[in-house]
Order: C-alpha cells, then structure tokens, then sequence
C-alpha cells in the first residue's frame, strides 16, 4: 500500500494549507494518509531559536504573510494571522492524537486550523478547542480529559523525537515509508508521487 506521513505542527502556517488539502490529494493518488502532529519548539531550541525563524527573521516573517495570503486567495480559503504568532499548540496536538486514535482527528485538525489561520482565534483558549472539539463531533469534557493522560502524553514527545531522529526541520514535512523527506506544502504533490515508488 502507497503510504505518506505527514507531519504537521499547528503553529505552521504552511501546514494550514497542506491540512486543508491533503486529504483529497491523497485519496485521489491512492496514497494512505498518516497524520502525525508534533511540536517544533523543541527543534527550534536545539537550533538555538527561541522562537519561530518568521519572527527573528522580520523580512522572512513579512513575505511568509503575504506568500500565505497569495496561495490562500488562489485556492479560495481564507487567511489571517493570529495576534499572537506562534500559538501554542501543545493542547491541540494532544488533542489531535485522542481524536486520530477515536476516529474524528483529520475533521478536528482542519476545524483547529480554520479557527487559528481564518479566523485568527487562539487555539490555546479552551472554549476555541471545546468550538472546535464539538465541529469534529467529539465530547470537549471528554476529549480534554483524554488529552491529559500520560499515554497521550507520551506519544507526542515520541513523535517530536521521531521528528527530530528523521532530520525534520520544519512544518510541514512528508515522509514515505523508503525513508524519502520532503519539506513545505509546495512538495506536497511531489511527496505524493514519490510515495508510490
């Protein structure tokens, strides 16, 4: 079976993009889809960045803005830059691992980044994940008490390790069970053919 993995961390703005197309791509190109979230925080420290490259990079940070509003308007999404860039994904990663594991995760990480990167909401709020909890169908109570388990925990520092072991650098990144890396939603087409290798 044609298989992708595809790492994703919520503070990206270009995993915005790739989430919100990937899965039709991937169906269309009979290519088995892995949703594997994880943290770049602690990839950036091992870099020495203590925070996102857009911010210490001012001219990079400026163009990202309107590379994201350019492809966003070509594919008919809307886009808006929270207040506060990068948000903190850790509860809505965990949360994706809960709802990847019970059968609503892929619904629940688009709703989480329509409500970040379209309506520029912080996804570190409990009522904007509870909003986005019920679009996806899941229980908030629920969901957030599952998040909170040391198994989800667990399997979150796995994958950022995972990550990091792989050589990842960056969101979004796709891997292919040949152990192939592609980096940014503009290799998402190529990560997809690559995979039927």
């Amino acid at each position: 079976m044609r298989q992708l993995t595809f790492w994703f961390e919520f503070a990206s703005t270009y995993s915005y993009l790739s989430a919100m197309r990937i899965e039709d791509m991937a169906e269309k190109a009979g290519v088995e889809l892995v949703w594997k979230p994880f943290l770049l925080g602690p990839i950036f420290k091992s870099q020495g960045w203590n925070t996102s490259p857009f911010n210490l990079y001012p001219a990079k940070g400026n163009y990202m803005v309107r590379d994201i509003e350019r492809m966003a308007q070509g594919r008919g999404i809307p886009f808006r830059l929270p207040e506060s860039f990068p948000q903190n994904s850790l509860h809505a990663a965990r949360l994706s691992l809960v709802g990847l594991h019970e059968g609503w995760g892929s619904i629940f990480i688009k709703e989480v980044y329509k409500a970040e990167f379209a309506s520029g909401q912080d996804i570190s709020n409990a009522e904007t994940l509870s909003s986005t909890l019920k679009a996806a169908g899941a229980s908030p109570n629920k969901a957030l008490e599952s998040a909170q388990s040391t198994e989800i925990k667990k399997n979150l520092r796995a994958n950022t390790e995972e990550a990091m072991a792989l050589g990842i650098f960056g969101a979004p990144s796709f891997t292919t069970p040949s152990g192939e890396l592609f980096w940014g939603d503009d290799r998402l087409e190529q990560a997809l053919e690559w995979s039927g290798r």
